[in-house]
């Protein structure tokens, strides 16, 4: 008896599901080099133009030479360096909360926030169009799992009715394939009736929200008190890599002890942390690359509207274009791809069955010019794909 993987990836070729890696061969900016191609990128999650900052870049230079490459070891052996300490004190002070714990990436974060707190004999509830690392957290914290209905605080309210023991509340602050915000200041007064936990994953949050690009809880006037867990990535509006979760003294310290994934891991590499020190201060300092994002996503949406494109309610970076079928999300992104336009088609799992779409990303570092260009271009697409027939 054997594994039949010939089998499984045939099939999902056959629904058009298949998965390919593109090949960057520049560094993360608005005109990129891909599979050997110039084109004009609308797909990165860099919100606010700091991956390829010449700043940025020198902050990481100066880290490496003088803390070396590798973390070494575990944060809790000898892998804990002063450039994390300093960039935890940071991201403390930056989210207005006693402390903040560093990791390596956001799949860690949300893996390690989650299975520290709850486990058998407790409850966790969960949106159901959450990122995969927030569902599979919870499916591995061996504690009781449900899914309320999306950024629906009635549908969670009768769930928390139903929970034992101790609940948390896991939302996304921004929703990755849907760009629109969760409804926290009604999902939290709901966890509230219940003394239940409310945790929120920022990832595209921060950077783009709030006055100063503090994220959701800043865009909604909330604290600790609504939101006791709060994680953030930093690969994103950072620019850089890694992820974080800020809260209470105790909370931090429930994480160093018990997160299996913070215990068992090897640090980023130091001067990661000293890059992203950097960017947290460009973040905070140059308010001037959120006003002009607002302008881009306001434009675009006006555009796409008067385009007849189907948009998505979304306020943030992230601009869905919905098309349904796979094959034809596929067929625009080929056909913009054509043109020198690049924009991913998002298919399932990722999203629901019959929601495929294309996902516009916009940054900080794109111009007018090239907004308009991409519009353009975007009208041309959608209209020969609309004479298109369906089978194709």
């Amino acid at each position: 008896m054997s594994f039949d993987l010939a089998s499984r990836l045939a099939e999902r070729r056959c629904a058009h599901l298949y998965r390919q890696r593109p090949l960057l061969e520049s560094p993360q900016q608005p005109e990129v080099r891909v599979d050997g191609e110039r084109l004009l990128n609308f797909c990165s999650n860099d919100y606010l133009g700091l991956a390829n900052h010449s700043d940025v870049i020198a902050a990481m230079r100066a880290g490496a030479e003088q803390w070396g490459v590798g973390g070494g070891a575990s944060h809790l052996v000898i892998g804990h360096s002063t450039p994390h300490h300093q960039l935890e004190e940071a991201l403390a002070h930056f989210t207005g909360r006693p402390r903040a714990l560093l990791f390596s990436t956001g799949y860690m974060a949300n893996l390690a926030a989650v299975t520290a707190l709850v486990g058998q004999g407790d409850t966790v509830l969960e949106d159901r169009l959450n990122h995969a690392s927030l569902l599979d957290a919870g499916l591995l914290s061996g504690a009781r799992f449900s899914r309320y209905l999306h950024n629906d605080a009635t549908s969670l309210a009768k769930r928390l009715d139903k929970a034992s023991g101790n609940t948390l509340v896991v939302t996304d602050g921004v929703f990755s394939m849907d760009g629109d915000l969760a409804d926290l200041p009604a999902l939290c007064a709901a966890a509230n009736v219940k003394g239940a936990w409310v945790m929120v994953d920022d990832a595209h949050g921060f950077g783009p929200l709030g006055a100063t690009g503090g994220g959701i809880v800043e865009h909604f006037g909330l604290g600790i008190d609504e939101v006791p867990v709060l994680v953030g990535t930093l690969g994103k509006a950072f620019g850089t890599a890694g992820a974080f979760v800020a809260g209470s003294d105790e909370l931090i310290e429930t994480l160093i002890q018990f997160a299996r994934p913070y215990i068992y891991t090897t640090s980023q590499p130091p001067a990661v942390a000293c890059a992203t020190l950097k960017s947290l201060q460009l973040l905070r300092e140059e308010g001037w690359r959120r006003e002009h994002l607002n302008r881009l996503i306001a434009r675009f949406r006006q555009g796409a509207a008067e385009n007849g494109l189907a948009l998505m309610d979304s306020p943030t970076p992230i601009q869905p274009i919905l098309v349904g079928d796979s094959a034809r999300a596929m067929r625009l992104s080929a056909l913009l791809r054509g043109r020198g336009i690049l924009v991913g088609a998002i298919r399932p799992p990722t999203v629901p069955a019959g929601s495929a779409r294309l996902r516009v990303t916009l940054t900080a570092a794109h111009s007018e010019a090239q907004l308009e260009r991409l519009l353009q271009t975007l009208a041309e697409c959608w209209s020969r794909l609309a004479e298109e027939p369906e089978h194709a």
